[in-house]
């Protein structure tokens, strides 16, 4: 376990950093607002930010994916958060399998970390606790739980990740 070694939180758009211009249609990504998220949560834990990009995750493509896992390659830590868009974070989840000292946990949010009604706080909580005592592999932090990222699947209909 790795517990005090420094956290990588690669911030790549999605929800998380969804800024909405009227009542939920025109949006952009904005800033991230995970720095602004961890000093809220009074995140004491050593952790570096990297910006890999400001993407809804509908807008993410295969090339994206690699850059992404380019960016995970180049962290000195083995520690690895991922801020992701929650409607293809699975796939993008399926790429990053090739890291086996790495923990790697993606997160994201079903709605945006600066609506006062989200789930963004604590989805990242879970996510930088998780990286801390997990065994190396690719996780999902979503909805109070922690998933296996090869066995997970987000059902819109619940607007839920759910074992597969």
């Amino acid at each position: 376990m790795k517990i005090h070694e420094q956290i990588s939180v690669l911030t790549t758009g999605g929800t998380f950093d969804k800024i909405y211009f009227d009542a939920k249609s025109k949006f952009e990504i904005g800033d991230s607002i995970v720095g602004a998220l961890l000093t809220q949560g009074v995140v004491k834990h050593p952790y570096e930010i990297v910006e890999v990009m400001r993407k809804d995750s509908l807008e993410i493509r295969d090339e994206d994916r690699e850059q992404i896992r380019l960016a995970v390659a180049a962290c000195k830590s083995d520690l690895v958060v991922i801020t992701h868009g929650t409607d293809t974070m699975t796939q993008t989840a399926q790429v990053l399998v090739d890291f086996p000292a790495k923990v790697i946990v993606l997160t994201g949010a079903l709605s945006p970390a600066r609506f006062s009604d989200t789930d963004a706080l604590f989805n990242l909580g879970m996510a930088f606790g998780a990286v801390q005592t997990l065994t190396p592999g690719v996780y999902i932090a979503m909805n109070g739980t922690v998933f296996d990222a090869l066995h997970v699947v987000k059902d819109r209909e619940q607007n839920a990740f759910i074992e597969n």
